[in-house]
């Protein structure tokens, strides 16, 4: 499967949001590789995850992988020991271009180094940037 199918999956609502983000992302990082990863849209920079969205119960939600880093106040915070934000979108027109346009910027500059993670006895003992 492949993203366009993943949006296609969607409801009519949930697939306009998911269609808008495709769209910028692929916009504002050509250069990136996309793929399904865990079962959610995701695209990449040098192999590390960068940005991706995944259907939640009640919205769509848009993670960067080093979204804490870029201190954007729309962006909250992950629970998980990474550096991950996201947004959460319940409808097509809470999309600002402006602001996912900047969020993409950053990403391509402030990027933590994933796929490098040092693992130790099955846990993720620490980051390398």
């Amino acid at each position: 499967m492949d993203i366009a199918e993943y949006n296609k999956t969607q409801s009519e609502h949930d697939r306009q949001i998911c269609d808008r983000l495709m769209s910028l992302i692929n916009k504002h990082l050509p250069a990136t590789e996309s793929k399904i990863w865990h079962g959610h849209p995701v695209w990449f920079l040098d192999e590390n995850p960068t940005v991706g969205y995944s259907k939640l119960k009640d919205c769509v939600r848009l993670m960067f992988w080093s979204g804490v880093s870029f201190e954007e106040p729309d962006l909250k915070p992950g629970t998980g020991k990474f550096k991950d934000a996201s947004i959460r979108f319940t409808s097509v027109d809470q999309i600002r271009d402006a602001d996912l346009k900047r969020w993409l910027e950053k990403s391509r500059v402030i990027q933590w180094d994933y796929k490098n993670i040092v693992k130790k006895k099955g846990r993720l003992d620490r980051l390398k940037f």
